[in-house]
């Protein structure tokens, strides 16, 4: 079974996310294969590995130790795949894709370590998720980084991060808003394509609020033209100037003290980010090797 270091694998991420059907997510195959090769360990060392509680999964003592020499043996893994690239010995450029949050705020952070990963060029293209999707299909990206759950066929999808979506401005405001604080306020929006805008307008109408009835002064269409319109808006503005944004693409500026964040009393809006790549590639080591390192930062 060692030789075989999928299933292991498989087992390191249902321990690692403490559920089957977030492990199928994390590793783009099923839930019914995730148990299948959970099972084909427990039925191989003829004893039961996992046990599933209300509040996750357990490990048995067996398991315990099945998960020690498991991950001994994916970080030995890890550090020989650098030496496999070199054997390749391949120069190309390796292009990313990926919706504007993720392209502008999240991927720059590890670009210069996928490079030196895979001894290449690294090259990245930024665009709505829906388009950066038609690229990979086309076969002018590599890999796919996307906010929106723009699927189709042909395509393995692995669930990244969860990203969180919130109320901002350049003023103090509440930390937590009723849908009557929301009206209290001038708006920028997205644009209608957006998967921010449509995600919002579901959450808004769970909680009541018409966002027709909102005192919109602008559409823009990328974060970093919202952001700073709101950076350099009026701050003693008798009504606050506040859009909803990804917290990746405002965290600095929220550290900083130059924006303030909110969130909906009762409810937290969150999506997945997903990483994606054509099934034909599923081999491919260049691509296993940038999707492995990205689904290993714990958080980003």
């Amino acid at each position: 079974m060692l030789k075989d270091f999928a299933k292991l694998h498989t087992f390191l991420m249902v321990i690692k996310e403490k559920s089957f059907s977030k492990a199928s997510a994390k590793l783009g195959i099923s839930q019914p294969a995730v148990t299948q090769q959970i099972k084909f360990i427990e039925d191989y060392l003829d004893t039961k590995i996992v046990d599933r509680k209300k509040n996750g999964i357990i490990l048995t003592k067996e398991g315990e130790d099945l998960y020690r020499i498991a991950q001994r043996l994916e970080k030995a893994i890890q550090n020989s795949e650098k030496d496999l690239l070199k054997i390749i010995n391949k120069e190309f450029t390796f292009v990313m894709g990926s919706s504007f949050a993720i392209g502008n705020y999240v991927l720059p952070n590890y670009l210069g370590e996928i490079k030196k990963r895979i001894n290449n060029e690294v090259f990245m293209n930024v665009d709505l998720s829906s388009k950066i999707i038609d690229q990979l299909e086309d076969k002018k990206i590599d890999v796919a980084l996307i906010e929106s759950p723009v699927f189709r066929d042909g395509i393995i999808y692995r669930e990244w991060v969860e990203d969180e979506l919130v109320v901002f401005s350049n003023q103090p405001i509440k930390k937590h808003l009723s849908p009557d604080d929301l009206l209290d306020f001038d708006w920028i929006c997205r644009d209608e394509e957006s998967h921010t805008r449509k995600l919002t307008a579901e959450v808004f109408e769970e909680i009541g609020v018409q966002c027709n009835n909102f005192n919109v002064i602008g559409v823009l269409t990328s974060p970093t033209s919202i952001k700073e319109s709101i950076l350099h808006a009026d701050k003693n503005a008798e009504r606050p100037l506040v859009s909803i944004m990804s917290r990746h693409v405002i965290k600095s500026e929220i550290e900083d003290g130059k924006l303030y964040e909110a969130r909906l009393k009762n409810h937290k809006i969150t999506r997945n980010f997903y990483i994606a790549y054509l099934k034909e590639r599923k081999h491919d080591a260049f691509v296993d090797n940038v999707v492995n390192y990205l689904l290993s930062l714990n958080r980003v």
